[in-house]
């Protein structure tokens, strides 16, 4: 199946020459754990158009920079698609930003969260009662690198991933066509471990060893590349 990665962000720029892409990093993800999908990129940040999703099997929106209050001219655009997306109930996985542009675009409270920035291996619990595509592990750990968070989920959204840190990591909504996730199954841990760094007197000393601390926790990103996988593929 195609599945359509709308760009929403890049690399920071003193990072840009040593690792790729983050469409690139989706493709060598799924390439290892997402039998039969074939990735389709959208420079949305180019400027390319936003197509009907109607036509198309599946969407998956990036991390960015950039906050859902922040005013992009792309972003009313792509809030426009989601929701369209979701009347038609195309399939759509939103990671990081995606989680929470399309849970703001659906009617749920994003923002910078009090609790200051998540950075490194976070773990996080699989709710009990799963749908099908979870995992049987009762945690999972993930790398994550954000300040803002879904604070109050859209109605008919349940949670499927939470922390103590981002009580709404995992979002499955009612349609069962929109799975989305805060934390990031494509990042590596080399370049999880320098966007820690470049946060280096950004956020609290405290925070950054604590979380190059915690990049010593084994990484569960394969489990969860899985998961998004057979929800694409089911």
């Amino acid at each position: 199946m195609k599945l359509t990665i709308i760009e929403t962000g890049h690399v920071p720029e003193p990072l840009r020459s040593r690792f790729q892409s983050y469409p690139d990093m989706f493709n060598a993800m799924f390439a290892r754990h997402g039998a039969g999908i074939e990735p389709d990129f959208l420079p949305l940040l180019a400027g390319a158009p936003l197509p009907d999703p109607k036509g198309l099997e599946a969407v998956l929106i990036t991390g960015s920079p950039a906050g859902v209050y922040d005013d992009l001219p792309w972003m009313e655009p792509l809030r426009a698609f989601i929701r369209r997306a979701h009347e038609e109930r195309t399939r759509m996985i939103g990671i990081c930003f995606g989680h929470q542009i399309i849970a703001d675009a659906l009617g749920g409270d994003v923002r910078k969260s009090e609790k200051g920035w998540g950075l490194g291996r976070h773990t996080y619990e699989v709710i009990a009662a799963r749908p099908h595509f979870m995992p049987d592990a009762t945690s999972l750990s993930i790398a994550c690198s954000h300040q803002d968070q879904v604070v109050a989920p859209p109605d008919g959204a349940r949670v499927v991933l939470r922390s103590a840190f981002a009580p709404n990591a995992g979002l499955l909504y009612d349609t069962g066509a929109i799975l989305t996730f805060q934390p990031h199954p494509e990042f590596e841990d080399d370049y999880a471990s320098a966007l820690i760094e470049l946060r280096r007197g950004k956020a609290p000393a405290d925070t950054i060893e604590a979380a190059h601390a915690s990049m010593k926790t084994a990484s569960d990103s394969a489990i969860l590349a899985r998961a998004i996988g057979q929800f694409l593929t089911a």
